[in-house]
């Protein structure tokens, strides 16, 4: 069996094309590789963040994507959305606890009583992170509110980003902010249940104490889907879209479904399926999860066809991701 052919001067491509033959680590070439070719072809690429993406640092490697033009949409849960910016302000507030699997109940309470958020082996710094963006983004909150606006959760956050006004806090370089990036293209996005995240959390209070008086002030779920549906109908008509999934649950179920949905919903069926279509995921199969389920069981739903190029690749998002991006960059 002869190796596979390199690209001269990209590293990473070049290890991984000598490296990576077998299981796997194969699919990861064939997905990649797929994903290219799709983009070579003038498709455009849609990816779904599940899990903690944005705390695991993804922009480092997906803000480059967004801005090379080799992802066109995001579907991601509220958590991905507002970490990303939490990690731009406060970088260097965050406490990393390597031997995370052997703390004790009291360990856990002492890192809660210094307000220290776990998410696996990283604590997220309440007041520089979370009380910093709700500081900043409240007055927006009240502005729409009193004015009668209604926004998108993720169009508050692209306004306090490109506003400039939480500048003085970077910690990190904002080229590495997928969300900095996304504002700077304003990328389409989808935040299904954003409600489920901190500043979700946060926003509902104000309304409950009556700071914010209308709660539909947030854009939510269901405008959510009726704005992809009128973007998949666009994009797709015009081009390939592929479908590039980071684990599963709703950012991952909700946008894929918008194609049964004009399909048998809407009575549209001239609308193409995905053109291509990537998972990663650690979810064993069989036990009724979507983020277990085989890409097969979507024919079933009408979200893929029997041509389109499938892959799954059984492994750790934060391990994976970044090597398939860093290949599709020719880095």
């Amino acid at each position: 069996m002869s190796a596979p052919e390199t690209r001269p001067g990209s590293p990473i491509t070049s290890f991984v094309k000598h490296h990576y033959r077998h299981f796997n680590a194969a699919v990861v070439i064939d997905a990649s590789e797929a994903y290219v070719e799709h983009l070579s072809s003038g498709g455009k690429m849609f990816v779904t963040l599940a899990g903690a993406m944005s705390t695991a640092e993804l922009g480092l490697s997906l803000a480059e994507m967004i801005r090379q033009g080799k992802v066109h949409g995001i579907c991601c849960t509220g958590a991905n959305l507002e970490e990303d910016v939490y990690n731009l302000v406060a970088h260097d507030h965050y406490k990393r606890v390597p031997h995370y699997r052997h703390l004790s109940p009291a360990e856990e309470v002492e890192l809660l009583n210094h307000h220290l958020n776990r998410v696996t082996d990283t604590c997220i710094p309440e007041e520089e992170a979370m009380r910093r963006i709700e500081r900043a983004i409240m007055d927006d909150w009240y502005t729409a509110d009193k004015s009668s606006q209604r926004f998108f959760p993720h169009e508050f956050l692209f306004k306090v980003l490109l506003s400039g006004k939480l500048k003085q806090f970077y910690q990190i370089d904002p080229k590495d902010s997928w969300m900095m990036a996304a504002a700077e293209k304003n990328l389409p996005m989808f935040v299904p249940g954003w409600e489920d995240s901190t500043l979700g959390n946060m926003f509902a209070a104000q309304v409950i104490g009556g700071n914010v008086k209308t709660a539909t002030t947030m854009r939510g779920g269901i405008e959510y889907m009726m704005e992809l549906a009128r973007w998949y109908t666009e994009t797709a008509t015009k081009t390939p879209l592929g479908f590039y999934q980071i684990g599963g649950g709703i950012a991952g179920d909700f946008p894929i479904c918008v194609v049964p949905m004009l399909h048998q919903d809407l009575k549209r069926p001239n609308v193409p399926l995905w053109a291509y279509f990537c998972q990663i995921s650690d979810s064993t199969t069989s036990y009724g999860s979507y983020s277990g389920a085989v890409p097969n069981e979507k024919i079933t739903w009408g979200k893929l066809s029997v041509d389109t190029p499938r892959f799954v690749i059984e492994s750790d998002a934060t391990i994976v991701a970044p090597l398939m991006f860093a290949y599709i960059l020719g880095w």
